[in-house]
């Protein structure tokens, strides 16, 4: 289905959208959806690219959301080929999720009737739901910047410590969820180094990632000085590597091309010796991808196929995960 067709199917109001990377021709991503059950994210990432237009603000239930999701799930107008990423704009998994369960509820609402799932996220609380995720069509996606505590805290203030997202992957794999590794982004000065990025890599893999995608940090004019206010000392580099030297891209500053294709030639590198699938995101070297998509969501298993009408949520739970179709 045409991006435009599908696009248009979706009436204002609704929960669930077409996926849309305003309109970067850099995207590479597949057709699919995108659900966001909270607005705002209480994980306030320095480099969060959503702020500049949600502003930085906790993460709150999206208003009348339970409703709203029904009836777009009731109304028949999601095309089941598609997966739906969740979420795009707001960690589905911040604090807030132990209380609300929001995502969980979303959850059982989707993978029952057979819709298909990429979780994106840094909350170690996904692992809670594998029981659900393990026996539907879904596949999680974890970012991981750096494994330094001390430098993710910086980065990542509201978000849980990196071996807390490694273990969440390793439960989750070990309960038959297909797992994958955000590399994303990659920080020159920071985190671009061949050791960091080797220990990431390793630690996931260890965990059961199999894929992996990578991006070197863009700036936008709100993150970049929350960056440099958190790190003064690379204001300089940054502003000359970002403002004078690289270019503005589909509302970002790049780095300049030949830094930035190194830095993922090197990130390439480290992960097809660890045996990983490797894809970037919004990068312009799509010849670098070995992986068959580059969000991820080729690692959807087929378990379910889609049934409108679904049956108690207790039966779902009751069935043995097994193994995936296709």
């Amino acid at each position: 289905m045409p991006h435009a067709a599908a696009k248009k199917k979706l009436r204002s109001g609704r929960v669930v959208n077409v996926f849309d990377p305003w309109s970067s021709p850099l995207c590479t991503c597949p057709l699919k959806y995108s659900l966001n059950p909270y607005t705002g994210c209480s994980h306030f990432c320095l480099y969060c690219y959503a702020t500049a237009y949600i502003g930085v603000k906790p993460s709150t239930p999206k208003k009348d959301y339970k409703r709203r999701l029904l009836r777009d799930i009731e109304s028949g107008i999601l095309d089941p080929r598609l997966h739906i990423d969740i979420a795009t704009s707001s960690d589905p998994y911040p604090p807030e999720e132990e209380r609300y369960r929001l995502t969980r509820w979303t959850l059982e609402q989707l993978l029952p009737r057979g819709y298909k799932v990429l979780i994106i996220t840094k909350g170690a609380l996904v692992a809670r739901d594998r029981d659900l995720l393990a026996r539907g069509n879904a596949a999680v996606t974890m970012t991981i910047t750096t494994m330094d505590t001390g430098l993710a805290s910086r980065l990542e203030p509201g978000a849980p410590p990196p071996r807390e997202r490694v273990r969440s992957l390793r439960l989750l794999h070990e309960a038959g969820v297909p797992v994958g590794l955000r590399l994303d982004p990659i920080f020159p000065e920071l985190t671009d180094d061949e050791d960091s990025i080797r220990e990431v890599l390793e630690a996931a893999r260890e965990a059961g990632a199999r894929f992996v995608v990578v991006s070197t940090y863009k700036a936008r004019p709100d993150n970049l000085r929350r960056v440099l206010e958190a790190f003064p000392e690379l204001r300089e580099r940054y502003l000359r590597l970002y403002r004078r030297e690289g270019r503005w891209l589909h509302g970002y500053y790049y780095l300049p091309d030949a830094l930035r294709r190194e830095i993922l030639l090197r990130a390439r590198r480290l992960a097809e010796s660890l045996g990983y699938e490797f894809a970037t995101c919004r990068e312009g070297f799509p010849e670098l991808h070995t992986a068959p998509t580059c969000d991820g969501s080729h690692l959807i298993p087929r378990r379910l196929e889609p049934r409108p009408r679904v049956g108690r949520l207790e039966d779902y739970l009751a069935q043995d995960p097994g193994q995936p179709r296709g």
